[in-house]
């Protein structure tokens, strides 16, 4: 049996693909798993890092707000349509699959509709409450509709088709170890702090994170590793520089992290934006956080996102518009220091995690 997997854009679409593909392999050892994604963007990386083919598809979204360039965005975006549409028959023509899935991601557009229209079986997963413009497209011609919300249905062009999973997590989050993780990183008898602003990063959450890192300078017990995003262009790093702190054993900055599992297993506290994918991580790995949803997404939808941990009481929850140095650093210090609430938060946050959901997936394709 062989299934592709489209997945594209952020962690977000593609770590739920590369969770889908442990799945299926665990429970059918034999299965071939091929990716289609852009080369250029971050899947090309993470995808073959996990030991899986990945075919190349460059597929860009559409810019809607008008200027020279968007205007010049736009028509690479139609150049690329056009040749992913030759390029989906030349993938399904020489992988010959059994399954297509999309997991979110401009790229899952054409392989996806184009699967469907030949008759192979095909199927979306929806990581959001409110879905993106790929998925709702798609959800009319695909065979199965997997949402992590039930909220996702009504915007699905048929809502019947839909089934309620959660979000799929990678085995590596499954089964990180927090005791050798933190031997491995150094920090058994610190307070951990993990923070990031996504995979390609966020400038509120970075410049927060410098507000927090000065005022704990003094605290050696503190040691904080903070993703800085791929669109940093070396801020972060200078920052460290202009204050003393660029060889400082208890501040790490990197602009990607392939090893999460270990670094979020080690934390005892995460500070993160609300992406649907990184909460259910933190459920998974029963984390206190501190989240800071981003208000450039639709229908709000990080807000709600990181609600459900905030409501249960497992996190702080600081909307982008009241982020600040006083916000931020109240925050940690509500946590800091005591272990008995960061321990509560985390079996708190726990109880949100949906531990079945590769189950459902895999049950309702038909792969069995």
């Amino acid at each position: 049996m062989k299934v592709l997997i489209a997945a594209g854009g952020t962690a977000g679409h593609i770590n739920p693909g590369l969770a889908i593909a442990q799945y299926i392999q665990s429970q059918q050892p034999r299965a071939q798993v091929v990716f289609v994604g852009r080369r250029e963007g971050m899947e090309y990386s993470l995808v073959t890092k996990a030991g899986y083919g990945f075919r190349h598809m460059e597929v860009s979204g559409f810019q809607r707000r008008l200027s020279a360039e968007n205007i010049k965005r736009n028509l690479v975006a139609l150049k690329n349509l056009a040749l992913a549409l030759p390029a989906a028959k030349k993938i399904l023509r020489e992988e010959k699959p059994d399954l297509v899935i999309g997991t979110g991601g401009y790229v899952s557009g054409p392989i996806v509709r184009r699967a469907a229209k030949c008759g192979i079986k095909t199927a979306i997963h929806e990581q959001n409450a409110f879905p993106g413009v790929t998925n709702k497209l798609l959800s009319k011609v695909v065979d199965k509709v997997f949402i992590a919300s039930e909220k996702a249905a009504k915007y699905m062009a048929h809502p019947e088709k839909c089934i309620v999973c959660g979000n799929p997590v990678r085995r590596q989050i499954q089964t990180a170890d927090r005791a050798s993780s933190r031997t491995a990183l150094g920090v058994e008898g610190k307070t951990a702090v993990l923070s990031f602003g996504g995979s390609l990063g966020a400038m509120a959450v970075n410049n927060a994170m410098k507000d927090l890192v000065l005022h704990n300078k003094s605290r050696q017990d503190i040691v904080h590793f903070h993703v800085v995003g791929k669109y940093d262009d070396g801020d972060f790093e200078k920052f460290l520089q202009e204050n003393g702190l660029e060889n400082s054993e208890n501040i790490k900055a990197f602009e990607y992290l392939y090893d999460i599992p270990s670094y979020m297993a080690a934390a005892d506290i995460i500070i993160s934006r609300c992406g649907a994918l990184t909460i259910s991580e933190i459920a998974c790995m029963g984390k206190a956080s501190i989240l800071i949803p981003s208000p450039n997404v639709s229908e709000n939808h990080q807000y709600y996102n990181g609600k459900v941990l905030a409501d249960l009481g497992a996190a702080v929850l600081i909307e982008e518009k009241d982020l600040n140095k006083h916000t931020i650093i109240q925050a940690f210090d509500s946590l800091y220091g005591d272990s008995g609430k960061i321990q509560s938060m985390g079996r708190k946050a726990k109880g949100a995690y949906q531990a079945d959901c590769l189950k459902i997936i895999y049950s309702n394709l038909g792969l069995a």
